[in-house]
């Protein structure tokens, strides 16, 4: 790695800046409430491929970015994106040698906690927190998503030979 001059950066932004289009993308209204959540599927995916690339000032910035797009308290998803990068570069030498599913496994552990620190922060800041398990599903649709975007990132990762 060293002497690798980085290349193909913009595809990593890019496909940033697509999770965040797809997080507020029009979903049906039945499904809104396991609608999953693709900034940080996304910034797993590039954070497990490329540590020393995507790490927690990227979380930090997108998770603000998303504050200002969600519309959500300032730092809020900056927080939460944060602990998720946190968690899977501490993480990241076992996630990267367990098979795609076991790969899900912890990953539905990681993204309920995170789910679980939102729920959190809502009944902080005087919201009324909305019903625990339900609040939960994404965390559950966001891991079974998991192996489809790791394969679709993971190709586009070789085809354009980002480093």
């Amino acid at each position: 790695m060293i002497g690798l001059r980085p290349r193909n950066g913009w595809v990593i932004w890019l496909s940033l800046a697509a999770a965040l289009l797809l997080s507020v993308a029009p979903m049906a209204s039945f499904m809104e409430i396991g609608r999953p959540l693709w900034l940080a599927l996304f910034l797993t995916y590039w954070t497990l491929a490329l540590p020393h690339r995507v790490g927690m000032t990227t979380a930090w910035l997108l998770g603000l970015a998303g504050d200002v797009l969600y519309g959500t308290l300032l730092g809020q998803n900056a927080l939460i994106l944060s602990l998720i990068t946190f968690l899977v570069l501490t993480l990241h030498q076992r996630l990267r040698m367990f098979p795609v599913w076991q790969q899900s496994l912890v990953l539905l552990v990681v993204f309920g906690l995170a789910q679980l620190v939102q729920l959190w922060l809502f009944a902080l800041t005087g919201h009324r927190p909305p019903e625990t398990l339900p609040f939960l599903l994404p965390a559950l649709v966001s891991a079974l998503l998991w192996p489809w975007v790791c394969v679709a990132l993971r190709g586009l990762h070789q085809r354009l030979n980002v480093n």
